[in-house]
Parts: C-alpha cells; sequence; structure tokens
C-alpha cells in the first residue's frame, strides 16, 4: 500500500478528516481537483455543534478570529428601513452547552484555517489531481488520476462535493428533490452604500421578482449577495449582471458594487446518497448529501460526518478494532443526513425556525449498534447522547475531553485507576450527568453508561482499547487524573 487512507476533496470534511487522522498516526492524503483552497464564503454559518468538534480539532481560537456573531437583518423598502428581522431564534450559552448560537466565518477563511492546522500536524493535500479512476480489491483501492498518476490506498474517502465524481464511478445514485425551482445567485463582492453592522433584506417588489439579500461576512470587508429568480431564468454571474440586479432591487446604484471576488449560480436541492459505503470507499460530506444552504447545515453535518469516520478509521488502522466497527459510519451518519435535509428543507420553504434543531447540539446516537446503555434508570444524559461540557470537581469537561482518546467520567461512584490513553475524570457531584459512569468517545458521545464501572473494560475491548488499571479506590477530589489542556496549537494527549 502507498497509503492507509486517501481523502478525495480539500474543502471542510476532507481537512477534517485529515487532521483528526494526522493526529491519530495514520497516514493520509488529501487530494484536490483544483489548484487551491474553495474560494468561495458558501457556506458561511458554524453552529454550535461544529464549533465543539472545532474545539476538540484545536482550530477554535482561529475560527472565532476569523469569524463573528451573525447581525441583525434590517428590512428595506423604497430605500428607507421598515422593520427588522431575526434570523435565529435567541439562545443562551450555558455551562454544558458554551456555544450558543451560530458563528459566521466565510468558508473559504474555514477552509484556511483547517489546512493550517492539517499542516501543522504534519497532513497534506497534493492540489491539482482529477480522480478519473478508482478499483477496489480485497486489500485495498486503486485510484488513478487525469494526470497518468496513481496511488493505492487501504481505504478512500470521498469528500469531493455535490458533483462527487468518486461516487459516481462507484455507481451509488442519489434520491432527492428540488427544494425550490427558483435559480439563485450567490457572490462574494465589494459594496459602497452600506453598513456593517445589518443583514440588509430587499423583498420582492412585484409579482415574478425575486428577493435580494445582502449580509456583511465577519472578519473581512466582502458582503455575500443572494439573490433569487424567477424559475427558467439564466443567472449572469459577472459583475455587470451583478450590479444590474443589486441595482434594480435596492436603492443602489450599479457602481456602487465595486469589485466580485466570487460568484456562482445554483438551484436548491436536497439529495441523499443511496449508501454511504462501497466496500473500501466511503461517502461523506456533499458527496454523501446535498442541502439547501438556508438551513446552514450542510458544512455542519459535513464536518460531523469526517468527525464520526475518523476515530473509527483510526480505531482499525492502529488500534487493531475489528474492520466491522467502519459499518457503523453508515449506520450512524446517513439517519442524521436524512434529518438535516429534512430540516435544511423546511427552513428554505418557511417551514421550520432557524432554532434549536439547526444547531445540532440534540443530535446523538442512541439506536445505535456501539451503544450500551446499562442503567436501570437513566438519568438526562443516556448512552448515544452528546456529552454536556460541565465542570467537574475544578475540571472543565470539554478540556479532558480534548484529544484523541475515549475519557471516563465517574461521578458520584468508584472508578479505576488507569495506566494508558484512556483518560478518567473523578468528582462528586456534575449537575449535566447525574450519578454514574459515562465512557465518552473520541467524538464526544456517550458510547456507555452504567451505575457502576463493571463491563467498561469488556465494551473498550471492541475497539482495541487496552485499559491497565490498579484496583479501585473512593471517588477523588485530586485535579491529577487529568493532563492540562491543550491551548490550541497541538495535542497534549497520547494517541491511543
Amino acid at each position: 500500500m502507498d497509503i492507509d487512507v486517501l481523502i478525495v476533496g480539500a474543502g471542510p470534511t476532507g481537512l477534517a478528516l485529515g487532521i483528526d487522522l494526522a493526529r491519530r498516526g495514520v497516514d493520509a492524503l488529501i487530494v484536490e481537483r483544483a489548484d487551491g483552497l474553495f474560494p468561495g464564503s458558501r457556506g458561511k454559518g458554524i453552529q454550535p455543534r461544529t464549533m465543539e468538534v472545532f474545539d476538540d480539532l484545536g482550530v477554535l481560537d482561529a475560527i472565532r478570529a476569523a469569524g463573528g456573531s451573525y447581525p441583525v437583518g434590517v428590512i428595506w423598502q423604497d430605500g428607507k428601513r421598515i422593520g427588522e428581522h431575526q434570523m435565529f431564534d435567541p439562545a443562551e450559552a450555558t455551562e454544558d452547552s458554551p456555544y450558543a448560537g451560530p458563528w459566521m466565518v466565510p468558508q473559504w477563511r474555514t477552509q484556511e484555517v483547517l489546512f493550517t492546522r492539517l499542516e501543522e500536524l504534519g497532513g497534506k493535500v497534493a492540489f491539482g489531481r482529477e480522480v478519473v479512476g478508482i478499483t477496489q480489491d480485497e486489500d485495498g483501492v486503486a485510484v488513478r488520476f487525469a494526470a497518468g498518476e496513481s496511488v493505492r490506498a487501504r481505504y478512500v474517502v470521498a469528500a469531493d462535493g455535490g458533483r462527487s465524481a468518486v461516487r459516481r464511478s462507484l455507481g451509488i445514485g442519489m434520491t432527492g428533490e428540488t427544494v425550490d425551482p427558483s435559480p439563485m445567485l450567490v457572490a462574494d463582492v465589494r459594496i459602497t452604500g452600506l453598513d456593517r453592522d445589518n443583514w440588509h433584506i430587499f423583498p420582492p417588489r412585484g409579482e415574478g421578482d425575486g428577493f435580494l439579500a445582502v449580509c456583511p461576512l465577519a472578519g473581512t470587508e466582502d458582503f455575500q449577495v443572494v439573490a433569487q429568480f424567477a424559475e427558467g431564468t439564466s443567472v449572469d454571474v459577472s459583475l455587470e449582471g451583478i450590479r444590474t440586479v443589486v441595482a434594480a432591487r435596492s436603492h443602489l446604484a450599479p457602481e456602487d458594487v465595486t469589485e466580485v471576488r466570487w460568484s456562482s449560480d445554483f438551484r436548491p436541492r436536497a439529495a441523499l446518497a443511496d449508501r454511504f459505503r462501497d466496500g473500501r470507499v466511503f461517502l461523506a460530506g456533499d458527496a454523501a448529501h446535498v442541502h439547501s444552504p438556508a438551513g446552514g447545515q450542510g458544512l455542519n453535518t459535513s464536518v460531523q460526518d469526517a468527525y464520526n469516520l475518523s476515530w473509527k478509521l483510526g480505531a482499525v488502522l492502529r488500534n487493531g478494532a475489528d474492520e466491522a466497527l467502519l459499518g457503523t459510519y453508515e449506520e450512524e451518519r446517513r439517519p442524521i443526513a436524512a434529518d438535516m435535509l429534512g430540516i435544511s428543507t423546511g427552513v428554505h420553504r418557511g417551514e421550520v425556525r432557524r432554532g434549536e434543531a439547526t444547531r445540532q447540539l440534540g443530535l446523538g446516537y442512541r439506536e445505535s449498534s456501539l451503544t450500551e446503555e446499562t442503567r436501570e434508570t437513566p438519568g438526562a444524559v443516556r448512552a448515544g447522547d452528546r456529552a454536556p461540557d460541565g465542570t467537574l470537581d475544578g475540571v472543565r469537561l470539554f478540556d479532558a475531553f480534548r484529544g484523541p482518546h475515549w475519557t471516563v467520567v465517574a461521578v458520584g461512584v468508584e472508578a479505576p485507576e488507569v495506566q494508558g490513553a484512556v483518560r478518567v475524570v473523578r468528582g462528586r457531584a456534575q449537575e449535566s450527568y447525574g450519578c454514574g459512569v459515562f465512557l465518552v468517545r473520541p467524538d464526544g458521545y456517550v458510547g456507555w453508561a452504567g451505575d457502576q464501572a463493571a463491563g467498561l473494560v469488556s465494551y473498550l475491548g471492541r475497539f482495541g482499547v487496552r485499559w491497565s488499571s490498579s484496583p479501585s479506590r473512593r471517588v477523588s477530589t485530586e485535579r491529577s487524573s487529568v493532563t492540562p489542556t491543550d491551548s490550541g496549537t497541538g495535542t497534549v494527549w497520547p494517541r491511543l
């Protein structure tokens, strides 16, 4: 084999996957058809659950610095402000959910942050590599590129977007629908004459017209322009075309649009791949599910695909876990992708608010074959749920979780001393978790929960994790069981 994992596509999905594999010591390479990273703002909303993922991957500080909160929408008519529109239901940060609302970062900047982190960890992207053929056997996958080169990998992950060449070469279909027959324009532009404190909304002026929305892109000098057109319209994405539509639908003059930095047209649709795996090839991100951008779910669901798959690939390739573990990727992620597609479509059609469901904090895997809830009377946090943040005996839990390891949270019960890569946090009381032992997976979900630790070691053995322990002791109030946290510049936890 030339490589353990070949990742096709250097978007947010592929880069996040590459980061997590790199910190697990997995030999992976990302290949990208284009000559550089994607230049546009397209997926600009980072939801709270994805902020938690970025915290774990060591990029949260950079993501925060690169963006900002969403502005209030202002509605215009005939050159006058006639009202305001709250794009999102309000949400307050809490101890167990420290990231409340979505964070705006243009997609091109998110990818720059992820790319920088990947390089810090020794990962690589080979640009200008277009995949034109895939052949697989029992041991690996041979991938051919347009320039005549080839590479052989144990596994391939297709993260090459909604028009995925890998998915098509495998003959995997997509089932879906047209969300809206009206074509759309999206562009990153420089504009004068509008403040940067508001998201400017210009409703349709008459029958047959579409709306215009102009949003300041946090952390940049650009605005994102989105415009809707009548069905059958040919959308002009040039500077002159964008100037024409902005002038026709707002009080701005054509020359107020001074520059177009990136532009594209699209037709909103929702589609789900018929399966997320074919042998040694996996689909992730837009290659597996295509969303309307209205709900802000596409990029976020995609990053979380990568987050789910990466630790499982690491367990199989580096820990000796049974390859059957990889079958749980589709089992866990495809139902969630289907649900999020429904939410995205509902938001686009005005049937669903941008609120609790779009923040993605309530997603989980209670029905997964990896989930074991052994308590007779489970509490608020159950096996399969997202593991909340909080403080246990002076230790912040997200600090304890950060890194490519499993974490045991023992609240009010005895837990073994651990020698090895599994981390243990102990304490007498924690409001969110209640009482019990909770085993938190590397992707931040509770995999196993029990009243006592009995059965925990056996469960971990399914994933190739060796837990060397000494006899149980009483609950400790010492902080020595948790290593100081990662500041965001590197990984402090040992690899499994």
